[in-house]
């Protein structure tokens, strides 16, 4: 079976180094002392060795089943469930007026790898509750927040977002679903939902589904959307469970992977529904779920990517594979260890990299979010939203890369389902999917975020690239190691922002045909910062003698390897990009 062990070395380096957490100034980091977070990611780090990890395996081998409307989770599920209920970590980051912990979202961001990393299929079903409670805190009424939050926060009720329907995806202004109004102010909700993660289970008491359905008086198109809560079970007025709605499962998907949760096709037969938020303003109301599911999206593809990472580690130290080309480094055994192999190295070290760096941005990600709500910061909350799309295509496209690269280094064996390195690749598919596929992230991007207020978050993000550059020039080694190859990324990101701003009125279908080229260049830019920064925190760290040498050089060494072997790909998406879309867009539809 997989092994995994939670990196909370790395994590407290991120936390305490790099983001400084003590003196950044946000309400509530005061208060996330080393010795405190270690403890919160020490107990998190056993839930997940102990309790998540050994279900992995056997949850994707036996899946979920539909049996007379309820959908059967693997053994063992339940009672994970119920652990995770009372260890508190549903509510980590929660309001503590509704029975959260009020820890920052940063906190929640660090316990939440560690969670997807051991099991992402059976986190699914907290983690898309936590996305449902933000949908309702930021726009129920002060009724529905009593009568809704503090069962879902304690995860005694779970929460889904129900947007796609067989006929479309992502355009969601094509939908059938209807919202009928009644007397009392309800409305009756007819239609069908499909791709519905954790829709129906045996974990809760209740689900509250979150349906976009169209109002009538709308118009067309996304404008006539309004967004509604749907209970599995209707509540009566004391908060206790009434009568079934007429919401039900009509069926489980057969999936690639996360064979855990319960994919569902969702069937509304007039079932009841309140308005959340505003009627015909759905969309702004769904907007603060699927933001923070796009974040928790790009969050597991890194997730996974360290726990097949840490498997192919283990593997490469441990299989006997030819010699070294230098000479024998095993001369009493029959071969060496696969790790000596320099095309072997060099995986381990591309995985490596992208893994710390991908952790590196998404905790600064979480920060920002921490810095908009708890400050009030609007120029964290525009970068936050200009970056949410990077974070999520980028980060998944890559994760899924790098669980490949560590089902390669097994070889045949990593072919074999019974070793588990076949699960972490299939599992790590699906979050270059849902939640708005990666390519519609690029042109929201590119179409979107780029000239959101005149461009002012991106302008701010390069002003920050250039003043840290600006700030660490001086030393020579940094210079030449990290701070050039930044800066030259740099450039490249800024040449092909302005070819996009030029062109996106004159030449839409050239823009647009290197929209996935801006978002990698705008990835790999984001974790040479984040490289960067931490060379600075490991260097400081060395030179006043803290910390453990051994670690903090290898994280030097690392950061280097992503340098030197990763960031200068934002050239080559430059001259696709510069290319234009001449070729992407000459076949005529027929020829294809």
């Amino acid at each position: 079976m997989p092994a995994y062990t939670a990196p909370i070395r790395d994590m407290q380096f991120l936390l305490h180094e790099v983001l400084n957490i003590a003196t950044a100034g946000v309400p509530g980091y005061d208060e996330l002392e080393p010795d405190f977070t270690g403890a919160v990611l020490e107990a998190a780090g056993k839930v997940a060795s102990e309790v998540l990890a050994p279900l992995n395996r056997s949850g994707d081998a036996e899946g979920c089943r539909l049996e007379n409307g309820i959908v059967r989770t693997p053994k063992g599920f339940k009672a994970a469930f119920a652990a995770m209920k009372e260890g508190g970590w549903t509510a980590l980051d929660s309001d503590p007026e509704f029975g959260g912990q009020g820890m920052p979202y940063l906190m929640g961001t660090a316990v939440g790898e560690i969670f997807v990393s051991a099991n992402m299929a059976f986190n699914m079903y907290q983690g898309l509750t936590h996305g449902a409670v933000s949908a309702i805190e930021a726009h129920g009424s002060p009724e529905q927040k009593a009568t809704y939050l503090p069962p879902m926060i304690a995860c005694d009720w779970t929460g889904t977002m129900n947007l796609t329907e067989p006929h479309c995806g992502t355009d969601l202004g094509l939908m059938r679903t209807r919202a009928e109004p009644q007397p009392d102010g309800s409305y009756r909700i007819t239609g069908e939902k499909i791709f519905i993660s954790a829709g129906e289970h045996d974990l809760a008491e209740n689900i509250i589904h979150l349906v976009l359905a169209k109002a009538p008086g709308g118009g067309e198109g996304t404008r006539g959307v309004s967004l509604f809560i749907v209970p599995k079970f209707l509540v009566n007025p004391d908060g206790s469970l009434g009568p079934r709605n007429a919401v039900s499962a009509g069926k489980i998907e057969h999936k690639m992977g996360i064979h855990g949760n319960a994919t569902c096709v969702m069937n509304y037969d007039g079932a009841t529904g309140y308005l959340l938020g505003d009627l015909h303003k759905g969309m702004r109301a769904m907007f603060t779920m699927m933001n923070e599911a796009r974040l928790g999206v790009g969050l597991q593809g890194y997730a996974v990517a360290e726990a097949a990472y840490q498997n192919a580690v283990i593997y490469a130290k441990d299989r006997l594979q030819g010699r070294a080309v230098t000479g024998a480094a095993n001369p009493t055994g029959p071969a060496d260890p696969l790790i000596v192999h320099p095309d072997i190295r060099r995986t381990l070290m591309d995985q490596k990299s992208f893994v710390e760096g991908a952790r590196a941005f998404t905790f600064w990600g979480a920060s920002l979010i921490d810095r908009s709500r708890r400050q009030g910061d609007a120029g964290a909350e525009a970068l936050i939203s200009l970056l949410t799309p990077v974070l999520k295509g980028f980060l998944t496209d890559k994760g899924f890369e790098t669980a490949v690269s560590a089902q390669q280094v097994w070889g045949g064996h990593g072919y074999i389902e019974d070793n588990g390195m076949a699960q972490f690749v299939r599992d790590a598919r699906i979050a270059m999917i849902y939640e708005g596929a990666n390519g519609v992230q690029a042109l929201d991007l590119v179409g979107r975020k780029l000239a959101a207020d005149g461009g002012k978050p991106v302008m701010a993000f390069f002003d920050l690239v250039k003043s840290f550059v600006k700030e660490h020039e001086a030393d020579a080694g940094l210079k030449a190691e990290f701070l050039g190859p930044l800066k030259a990324a740099s450039k490249d990101l800024q040449a092909a922002a302005m070819i996009f701003l030029e062109k996106a009125a004159t030449d839409p279908n050239g823009a647009l045909s290197g929209a996935s080229d801006f978002l990698h260049m705008f990835g790999h830019t984001c974790l040479g910062l984040m490289w960067a920064q931490m060379a600075v925190a490991a260097q400081t760290a060395l030179t006043e003698g803290r910390g453990d040498p051994a670690f903090l050089n290898a994280k030097i060494v690392t950061g280097r390897h992503y340098m030197a072997r990763h960031l200068p790909a934002t050239a080559l998406h430059l001259a696709r990009i510069q290319a234009g879309g001449d070729t992407v867009m000459a076949l005529a539809p027929e020829a294809f």
